[in-house]
């Protein structure tokens, strides 16, 4: 692991206290738990960002595609 220092407010220090004690962990475990959640939050928001961006970027000629989507998805892959 690498070691760092942060500076916190008295607010923020006094409330990572206080949820590490709850949860019965220290508080620096406390934190990395923390930070892994919001990275994995951060990392599910892209990849949802990333996919919606290819929504209507595409079009297939075909009217009913939007409609009949399952179809057309079963005909593509069905090779």
């Amino acid at each position: 692991m690498i070691r760092t220092q942060i500076s916190l407010t008295e607010a923020q220090a006094v409330r990572l206290r206080t949820r590490a004690a709850a949860k019965g962990v220290s508080q620096a475990e406390f934190f990395r738990q923390a930070l892994d959640a919001y990275f994995a939050n951060d990392e599910l928001a892209l990849r949802v960002e990333r996919a919606r961006s290819a929504v209507g970027a595409h079009r297939s000629g075909n009217r009913s595609t939007a409609e009949y989507h399952d179809d057309a998805l079963d005909e593509a892959f069905s090779a």
